[in-house]
């Protein structure tokens, strides 16, 4: 069954729960009736609406609970194993799960490890479909671009990190690169929404934010954000790459590459038309809305 008329006859699974658009999903499901059982690498507590299931997916008992419905949040790869380890009489009829545009952005990028994760998803997309088809089991795949909302990513929250700390912000040139920042509740929205659209069965869909701004103007919203003035100081790529090179000595700032770096001045847009029209896909606004910086890791 692909299309979920009644949630109070179903029982999902959400994997990577933990995740900041877990954060925003878990009371989204259980207020339209779901009956939850939420999977972490960590122990947590169950409380009346969600049962918690430490696990690990690729080696990990699971619950014995079966799902209809999964919303595989954690990282993509991990998702054919998990599948290939449930009983063949399960019952799961829909998987709505998220990949990322990095699989776009990443496939030729000069980071050997950067184009090793986008060429991961690309094939663990195309193992999910076929596991799928095996199965007969309906997906619907997400592709979002940069998220933000809940104080958990390493692009947002990052900037406001290091603004907080120095005062200030570097960009590469005039860091005019497009970005299309989507907040983690609007995907946790987009969710609920692909259960109730027929249109979405065995489809991918590119979900960005609601505007569209160069680098350099996101590093102003969240600039006003904080209560800062912006203080934004254009650096020559030699000078960022040695800074670079001595900030990622610090845990804070081990993510960090030249590859990153550059994707300031290039434009990393996609087009959310097909989700709009197949289920009325509407993103909030990066500027003047709650980033999130105040949110914390659910607790329960």
């Amino acid at each position: 069954m692909a299309i979920l008329t009644d949630f109070n006859q179903h029982r999902a699974w959400v994997t990577g729960a933990t995740s900041q658009i877990g954060y925003f999903l878990l009371p989204r499901l259980q207020a339209v009736g779901f009956a939850v059982t939420a999977l972490s690498r960590q122990p947590r507590s169950n409380s009346a609406e969600i049962i918690w299931q430490q696990a690990d997916l690729l080696t990990s008992s699971l619950p014995i609970t079966q799902p209809s419905v999964l919303f595989h949040l954690a990282p993509l790869p991990l998702l054919p194993p998990l599948l290939a380890r449930l009983p063949a009489q399960a019952p799961l009829n829909k998987i709505i799960a998220f990949s990322s545009t990095s699989c776009f952005t990443k496939a030729a990028s000069p980071d050997s490890k950067e184009s090793a994760i986008a060429a991961q998803l690309t094939q663990a997309e195309m193992a999910l479909i076929n596991e799928c088809q095996d199965r007969g089991i309906a997906w619907t795949l997400f592709r979002p671009t940069l998220i933000y909302g809940c104080g958990l990513d390493k692009n947002v929250t990052f900037i406001a990190h290091f603004i907080r700390r120095f005062g200030f912000f570097p960009l590469l040139g005039r860091g005019t690169g497009l970005r299309q920042p989507v907040h983690a509740d609007d995907l946790a929205a987009a969710c609920i929404q692909v259960g109730l659209s027929p249109k979405t069965t065995n489809k991918a869909y590119n979900l960005s934010g609601g505007e569209t701004l160069k680098y350099r103007d996101m590093v102003e919203a969240i600039f006003h954000h904080l209560g800062q003035k912006p203080r934004i100081i254009s650096i020559p790529l030699p000078l960022f790459k040695m800074m670079t090179f001595f900030l990622t000595w610090l845990p804070a700032y081990a993510h960090l590459s030249g590859a990153m770096i550059a994707r300031m001045n290039q434009d990393l847009c996609f087009d959310q038309t097909k989700a709009y029209h197949d289920f009325g896909y509407r993103p909030r606004m990066f500027s003047n809305n709650d980033m999130g910086f105040k949110c914390h890791p659910i607790k329960h």
